[in-house]
């Protein structure tokens, strides 16, 4: 198994939820990822990785230097059980760094097949007290993925309390659940889909009218229930929570003792991968080569609001749940910069003009005389103006017909293979 920390830093880990998402946060500077198979993952909507696709991609992450996790994190069924046992073989010889359980039948199999593969008990196990960490690890696991209810000083405590050699695991970004870690009923009763099985049809998003809101208690029928309701434009959402964000938070992250940094997503695109791991890996890395004098960059914000997103909080991590239940503010998403194009390879050298040619691919509608930006890894969006545009051919087009069609663009800096190009303000 292979060490989940370097020189005693927490790791980023990174949604991946299809080959393309995982280069893209591989690229942009993952420490590790996490992915599922086409069953047994509790992101049934991701596109996720047949077992030719996961072979494959823990080939790239270690020739990389990053470690792969799967997803093993559904509650199955009695007669799912002899495929799950295949799969977790085939887990073991593709060589995954550690599997994401839930279930106590699943740990137990993974324990039986492969002993040697790490145990990562997810934040389905609802671990919140260092007694529960602390008996997972008895029984092997090498990783609890804490449950997301906790403070920042609840999490300090149970790190003091728990085996050194036990790793512990937070989210720091990305959409919650109002069901406790993920223990949620409403998508079974509303839609017959079972969340526990990775296939939740988020009914705590939805908009509910004003009269579904008046909810009474069968013994109390004069008082109507009490829940938190926010009303804007005609739309209601009281279940809906906030996203996470803790990018202004990196100090007191890194001095809590979290073994790992997770980023949600999995079902994102792939430029949230990208925007979003290249955005807390820069603050990452400049809080630790100065932590005395590192602040949080406004710019980093600016790129995490750049993706489609709820209003962000920070979570639990200061705020008791009855002081912030996590409620949107706003109606819906805040939706992200259009992803235009990917660069393809390493833009040519500068003209006279001093301008770079570079081959995108095109992923949403391109024209001249559009802002745009591109973001590199461990850098921010860099402004241009879209100029002449050409085709493969060297003809010059008005717009890229249609989608994943390579065009050639001058840019006034360098870009590099895998840049993003998005809109501009």
């Amino acid at each position: 198994m292979t060490k989940m920390k370097r020189n005693g830093q927490a790791e980023l880990l990174s949604p991946a939820g299809d080959p393309e998402k995982m280069r893209a946060a591989v690229l942009y500077g993952a420490d590790a990822v996490y992915l599922a198979g086409k069953r047994f993952g509790m992101r049934a909507a991701s596109g996720n990785f047949t077992d030719g696709e996961i072979a494959e991609a823990v080939e790239y992450c270690h020739s990389r230097g990053v470690r792969v996790y799967v997803t093993v994190n559904v509650m199955p069924r009695t007669d799912e059980y002899g495929e799950l046992r295949r799969f977790i073989g085939f887990l073991s010889e593709a060589g995954a760094d550690a599997v994401i359980v839930s279930d106590l039948g699943v740990f137990s199999v993974v324990r039986e097949i492969a002993p040697h593969l790490g145990i990562h008990v997810s934040t389905q196990a609802s671990a919140v007290s260092a007694e529960s960490c602390s008996a997972w690890y008895r029984m092997g696991a090498s990783r609890v993925v804490l449950a997301r209810e906790l403070t920042l000083d609840e999490i300090s405590k149970i790190r003091r309390d728990t085996p050194p050699e036990l790793e512990l695991e937070t989210f720091i970004h990305g959409s919650m659940c109002v069901g406790y870690s993920g223990r949620c009923l409403l998508s079974n009763y509303f839609t017959g889909r079972d969340a526990n099985h990775g296939a939740c049809a988020q009914p705590c998003r939805w908009n509910y009218s004003p009269a579904a809101l008046d909810l009474r208690e069968a013994q109390r029928p004069d008082e109507p229930v009490a829940l938190s309701a926010e009303e804007e434009g005609g739309e209601t959402f009281f279940m809906s929570s906030k996203d996470m964000c803790m990018i202004d938070h990196i100090p007191e992250l890194d001095e809590s003792g979290i073994s790992s940094y997770k980023i949600e997503g999995r079902v994102k695109s792939a430029y949230y991968a990208a925007v979003v791991t290249n955005a807390y890996r820069m603050a990452l890395d400049r809080y630790r080569r100065d932590p005395a004098s590192y602040e949080s960059d406004p710019l980093l914000r600016r790129e995490l609001d750049s993706v489609s997103h709820r209003e962000y909080s920070t979570g639990f991590f200061f705020t008791d749940p009855r002081e912030d239940a996590g409620v949107v503010a706003a109606p819906g998403y805040v939706r992200d910069k259009a992803y235009l194009a990917v660069c393809e390879e390493d833009s040519l050298a500068p003209d006279g003009d001093g301008t770079y040619a570079a081959k995108f691919r095109q992923k949403n509608k391109v024209s001249p005389g559009m802002a745009a930006e591109v973001i590199s890894p461990g850098s921010v969006g860099r402004p241009f103006t879209v100029g002449v545009m050409t085709d493969g051919e060297g003809e010059q087009i008005e717009s890229a017909p249609h989608p994943s069609m390579i065009f050639t663009v001058r840019t006034p800096f360098p870009v590099r293979r895998g840049d993003v190009m998005r809109a501009g303000d």
